[in-house]
């Protein structure tokens, strides 16, 4: 079952100057850090809020390590913005395999490893109204240093 929106993901071109934006016009600050070579990506993880279910909501700022990246292909393509939402779900397994039955694309046959030691897997825009969508299952204990 899907509890909560876990994240936004943004792409952008420049990651430090965008966390900089959003540390300055709204007071966020990073969470954690970290490049996944396996994406392509370096990230930062804004908090937001604690969640009524032990989560909390992040925006995730994405900037691409390769141009042949999912993002930076995205990017450009589409230019900086908002890339996917993720929603949070204890067994990122079994809602997969639930919303796949229901016809809709699972990009991964496989769960993958995500931010903070996440599992995730992505289900197709074109199945859900243009909307890239992920599901997020939080590491049993996420990490609190940067």
């Amino acid at each position: 079952m899907l509890t909560r929106i876990d994240h936004i993901g943004i792409a952008c071109f420049d990651l430090d100057r965008t966390v900089e934006f959003y540390r300055a016009t709204y007071g966020f600050e990073v969470f954690h850090s970290e490049v996944n070579e396996e994406q392509g990506v370096r990230e930062a993880m804004l908090k937001i809020n604690e969640t009524s279910d032990g989560g909390a909501s992040y925006l995730q700022l994405l900037e691409p390590t390769r141009e042949d990246s999912a993002v930076g292909k995205w990017l450009a393509k589409n230019g900086e913005g908002v890339h996917h939402i993720a929603f949070g779900t204890a067994d990122v397994d079994t809602d997969a395999a639930d919303i796949r039955d229901k016809g809709v694309r699972v990009l991964y046959d496989e769960p993958r490893k995500g931010s903070m030691g996440s599992r995730i897997t992505f289900l197709h825009p074109k199945d859900c109204h243009g909307v890239l969508t992920e599901l997020v299952t939080a590491a049993p204990s996420a990490p609190d240093d940067h």
